[in-house]
């Protein structure tokens, strides 16, 4: 892919982490690791009514989506405590999904268990290493992610890791993206932004950095994340 002339040539990549890099995971598991975690008889799916056991599943699929609601400005990615109080808030008043409260606890506690990368992204890291080319990840969250990316084997393969809860500023502001090239030591107009969500990751654009947003992803297959590749 030709570069437009002007541009600079790309010497850093920043990811998001969630729903870029990596998903969490098939909310079914997810509900049934919590139900084994509490010692439940049977299955989730035969406890609940067809209706109430996918209408449980979409809304932990889109569990993020509904905190926002509780927390618009994004204080659970600034403090562990805090994030837990927002999944407890938005978790909480589902008692109509069959949401009780041990449920919900063993919820949260299996949680990161489940997140894992997309298929693409670890040789994606790792072809963009390969041709000198530094990465890191820019993520708001409110937990230790860290050992997701090492279990997930895309540690190895990033110059860093920039959460928000450690750096204290959350996507859009500028300040999370200074903190990632800070990370990169690279200016801005050297770097590209990959990302999903048009308000946190487009931020980038406003200081300068190039910004590409990929489409919401279902499930956890390749995320098409080649072209990044060959976008530097």
């Amino acid at each position: 892919m030709a570069r437009p002339l002007g541009w600079a040539p790309v010497r850093g990549v920043i990811f998001d982490f969630h729903c870029t890099l990596g998903h969490g995971g098939d909310p079914a598991d997810w509900l049934d690791g919590a139900w084994v975690a509490v010692e439940r008889p049977g299955s989730p799916r035969g406890a609940f009514t067809e209706t109430r056991y996918a209408a449980l599943l979409d809304f932990l699929d889109r569990i993020w989506e509904h905190a926002a609601r509780v927390d618009p400005h994004s204080e659970r990615d600034l403090d562990p405590a805090r994030h837990r109080e927002v999944f407890d808030a938005t978790v909480g008043p589902r008692a109509d999904l069959g949401l009780d409260a041990e449920l919900g606890d063993a919820l949260y506690r299996t949680m990161l268990d489940r997140w894992a990368a997309y298929p693409d992204a670890v040789p994606t890291l790792r072809e963009l290493r390969a041709h000198g080319i530094r990465t890191a990840i820019l993520s708001n969250m409110g937990l230790d992610l860290h050992p997701v990316l090492a279990r997930e084997g895309l540690a190895e393969h990033l110059d860093g890791v920039v959460l928000s809860w450690e750096c204290g500023v959350v996507k859009p502001a500028p300040g999370a993206f200074a903190a990632a090239l800070a990370v990169l030591d690279l200016p801005a107009e050297a770097v590209l932004m990959v990302g999903d969500n048009a308000i946190d990751d487009a931020g980038a654009a406003a200081v300068g950095i190039r910004t590409v947003l990929l489409p919401r992803s279902v499930g956890g297959a390749e995320r098409g994340l080649g072209i990044v590749s060959r976008m530097v």
